[in-house]
């Protein structure tokens, strides 16, 4: 039985149309489903509408769920449309009229939305965490290769002398930027939507606040028409995060690619982490991060397109949204994928000092020597002209003992990694307790 079901039948091809991929995504979303089902029921039990028995059939009914999606036996059909009404129908069969009245007070709407909510809660902070191991095995390449000098690029020429420490360091920080909004993205999306109903309320006295405490969630979001429009929205703030982490990845990639190459080969990577040619021998190839700019791609469109949809709406449920489950769910396991692989790419790849020192070249030290007759006296303008004017005669300046020189915050010589550390540190402390915490009331 569908949750909607009336007295006729529904058009076969126009019902695979409109059920679509969702009997199949919403394998990810079983248990979350349960969470919600148990603390609504337990609602029902304070307001009068479920006996202490009732609910008690209920909670064992509902763990039995628990146990065969642990197993991956719990099905969704595609005649079930959802994985709300696989629940029910699960429950009917199971208690009969009972398991008739756990949608009291409900809607598919909200349902949904706290399935969402809690689903995208756990892979927030999944992502966090493994933003911040990442970022340390970062910030560890930065102090292990602090003191070995590479030349930095502007227009992709050769610029400035640059440091591998400085090259890992950026990165690192870059993370734990990411990780701040994603923890923005959670605390948006910490709010429980239950007793919305479909947007405008219930003619029963749910008490929203228990089943915001049952499920662990920081507070309720208040207005019931705007948690029905929040939806799309908040989706699009944790794929914006998302896409933030991707996109550093991405360029890291592009990097990774171009100082392997031969012409480079300032890194080199595993044999295991390459492919092969189909029809030459000799080839080695860097697919990893080449699918890893085009994922990060597939995230950024995951977002325009939820975007697109959700903004382009009349107020209240309107079955577009549907669509947008899938594109979150994708940008999620594609981002914690990526994430959990990276970190092992960091932890293995070849460094080659020779070639990266060989690579440091005199040119990269004519700002050098300007600001050396700066020192002296000559104003930058005329000491910029003078050294442009005599660059063939430049005298060779050690590049191990440049970059060490350079002492202001955050130049070579001074990256601050203690600091870059201690952030890490605290972050993944916040974390863990957010984990904990959020474990312990599920």
């Amino acid at each position: 039985m569908k949750l909607w079901q009336k007295n006729y039948k529904l058009n076969r091809e126009f019902e695979k149309f409109t059920v679509g991929n969702d009997y199949l995504i919403d394998k990810n979303l079983i248990k979350y489903d349960v969470y919600g089902s148990t603390s609504h029921a337990m609602m029902l039990n304070k307001i009068g509408i479920l006996s202490k028995q009732e609910l008690k059939k209920l909670k064992t009914a509902l763990k039995g769920i628990l146990k065969l999606d642990q197993k991956n036996k719990f099905e969704i059909k595609q005649e079930d449309e959802d994985v709300h009404t696989a629940i029910e129908n699960y429950l009917t069969k199971k208690l009969g009229n009972l398991g008739k009245k756990i949608h009291t007070a409900r809607s598919r709407n909200d349902q949904v939305l706290v399935d969402l909510r809690l689903y995208s809660k756990a892979k927030l902070l999944e992502a966090q965490k493994l933003v911040l191991e990442l970022a340390s095995a970062l910030a560890n390449a930065a102090q292990k290769y602090k003191e070995l000098p590479m030349p930095g690029y502007t227009h992709s020429r050769k610029a400035m002398p640059s440091s591998l420490g400085l090259y890992f360091g950026s990165f690192a920080e870059s993370l734990v930027g990411d990780f701040e909004i994603l923890d923005e993205a959670y605390e948006l999306n910490d709010q429980s939507p239950l007793g919305s109903g479909a947007g405008y309320g219930l003619p029963l006295n749910v008490d929203r606040q228990l089943t915001a405490d049952l499920l662990g969630f920081e507070k309720i979001q208040n207005n019931s028409l705007y948690v029905q429009n929040s939806r799309g929205k908040f989706e699009s703030v944790a794929i914006f995060a998302l896409g933030n982490v991707m996109a550093d990845l991405a360029r890291m990639s592009n990097d990774l690619i171009l100082f392997s190459m031969e012409e480079f080969g300032f890194f080199a990577l595993p044999d295991e982490f390459c492919t092969g040619s189909s029809i030459m021998p000799q080839k080695k190839n860097p697919d990893v991060f080449e699918l890893i700019r085009a994922k990060a791609a597939k995230v950024d469109a995951n977002l325009y397109f939820v975007k697109s949809v959700a903004f382009k709406m009349q107020s209240g449920y309107n079955r577009d949204l549907q669509l947008t489950k899938e594109a979150l769910i994708e940008s999620f396991e594609i981002a914690v994928s990526t994430l959990n692989m990276f970190r092992t790419i960091i932890e293995k790849i070849k460094v080659n000092k020779k070639k990266c020192i060989e690579a440091c070249t005199k040119e990269l030290f004519t700002a050098e020597h300007a600001y050396g007759l700066v020192k002296k006296g000559t104003s930058f303008r005329d000491a910029y002209k003078e050294t442009a004017k005599n660059m063939k005669n430049l005298p060779k300046i050690d590049p191990v003992k440049n970059i060490k020189s350079k002492k202001h915050l955050g130049a070579t010589g001074n990256l601050g990694l203690v600091k870059l550390n201690l952030a890490i540190k605290s972050a993944n402390a916040e974390v863990d307790s957010e984990i904990k915490n959020f474990r312990s009331k599920l």
